[in-house]
């Protein structure tokens, strides 16, 4: 189960028993647990909280194309195992702004959305979670959001995220600049100033620092701001051994311009994160503000039959992009997850899914992936435990609904174009 999360929404799930048929479930068919097993017949909404516009829209297509390719696999499943249940899928636009995706997630809700996949942006994630997710008792499964704040978020255990936290990701970026500029380096470290750019950059100095080298900063600017001139010359200060620079597309452009005009910044020196992977770099960054950078980003698990089998399933599929990009298998898993826990649980609420969440990600249980759905939601309606294992690696959500095993890529732009160096897996406690 959830720990110290899991205590309110027990209570919430005993309250909320009186009353199922107004608040989502089927016929009034549903149980609030999936061990002694449910065949109830479930007409599931997934609601998903999409960046369409704003910052992160450069990873909206494929995130989104991943959600409605998750809903037809769980489709074609319930129908393999003989199961009248269906899963539709309701979008949302986030903006890459916390009130728009605020708005967005509520009115999913409104519109019957029971289990809610996003946001993609930390700064965006957190309000949802706080002010949509706990009060309404709705699930929220993050794909992409990788602030350590989110761990402790006071959400009553309805956040979740299959994208890990970036308190493993610091510590492998720590590992990457380590090997580059050698343990001893200065590193000038700089990001956005939210939550996902103040996160990753404590994690980073951190480990680095406990490491041996030592880290100049971090400079943290607004993400707003029209001019970042006074940024780049602090950035810049001292001629450092290499640089560590966490931000999103927009403002990066304006940021990596003000970095070049100071003459003092290679970008070759520089390291980044999932925010600034781009299959080629965007015409809105300078080239040489991040040409020759290298960088880490959660990934998909490489040489495994159900990477391979994803892959395959994206490029034949005849929805658009053809093209993958970060975080769309993790959108993949989180929808798969929404699924599978609604038929542990037997039911659409969405405070008895949230309780399932750990239950079908973890052991104990026979293991699954989504080429295997049907069978895993056989095993389900029979009160069996499963392991599901995502697209992206093993889940195994831990109490505080985190992934405790990830994948990372280390990366680095050359020509204009990212190329993946290496594959490095990381688990929580290492």
């Amino acid at each position: 189960m959830r720990g110290k999360k899991l205590l309110a929404v027990a209570g919430a799930i005993t309250a909320l028993s009186l009353g199922v048929a107004a608040c989502g479930d089927d016929d009034g068919d549903s149980t609030s647990g999936g061990s002694e097993g449910s065949d109830a017949t479930l007409d599931l909404t997934v609601g998903a909280l999409i960046p369409q516009t704003g910052d992160l829209s450069i990873f909206a297509p494929a995130g989104e194309k991943a959600a409605e390719l998750a809903v037809e696999q769980a489709n074609a499943a319930f129908e393999a195992a003989g199961s009248d249940s269906k899963v539709t899928l309701e979008v949302g636009d986030t903006e890459t702004k916390p009130q728009p995706a605020t708005q967005a997630a509520n009115k999913l809700i409104s519109d019957g959305a029971t289990c809610l996949v996003g946001a993609w942006g930390s700064a965006n994630t957190i309000p949802v979670g706080q002010s949509v997710a706990s009060s309404q008792q709705v699930p929220l499964i993050s794909p992409a959001s990788t602030s350590p704040e989110i761990t402790d978020l006071p959400d009553d255990g309805f956040v979740s995220r299959t994208a890990p936290s970036d308190a493993l990701q610091g510590q492998v970026l720590a590992d990457a600049v380590g090997e580059a500029f050698g343990t001893d380096a200065t590193i000038s470290v700089a990001g956005r100033n939210d939550a996902y750019g103040e996160g990753i950059t404590t994690e980073f100095a951190n480990a680095f620092e406990e490491n041996g080298g030592t880290v100049n900063g971090p400079v943290l600017y607004d993400p707003e701001a029209s001019s970042y001139d006074s940024e780049a010359a602090e950035i810049t200060q001292g001629n450092p051994d290499g640089y560590v620079i966490i931000d999103f597309e927009d403002p990066y452009g304006k940021v990596g311009a003000a970095l070049v005009r100071t003459g003092n910044f290679d970008a070759t020196k520089m390291f980044t994160a999932d925010g600034l992977a781009f299959d080629e770099i965007p015409d809105t960054i300078p080239s040489d503000a991040l040409d020759g950078a290298s960088g880490t980003r959660p990934a998909t698990p490489e040489d495994t039959d159900v990477a391979s089998s994803f892959s395959t399933l994206f490029e034949e599929s005849s929805l658009k992009p053809k093209a993958r990009n970060t975080f769309d298998a993790q959108n993949f898993d989180a929808v798969s997850l929404c699924v599978l826990a609604a038929v542990a649980a037997g039911s659409t609420d969405g405070a008895d899914i949230s309780a399932q969440l750990q239950n079908v990600s973890a052991t104990p249980g026979d293991q699954y992936d989504y080429t295997t759905m049907s069978d895993a939601i056989t095993a389900l309606q029979n009160g069996d435990d499963i392991d599901f294992n995502g697209v992206s690696g093993a889940l195994d959500l831990d109490d505080n609904g985190d992934p405790t095993v990830a994948t990372y890529e280390v990366f680095n732009y050359d020509g204009g174009k990212l190329a993946v160096q290496e594959q490095v897996e990381k688990q929580a406690g290492e």
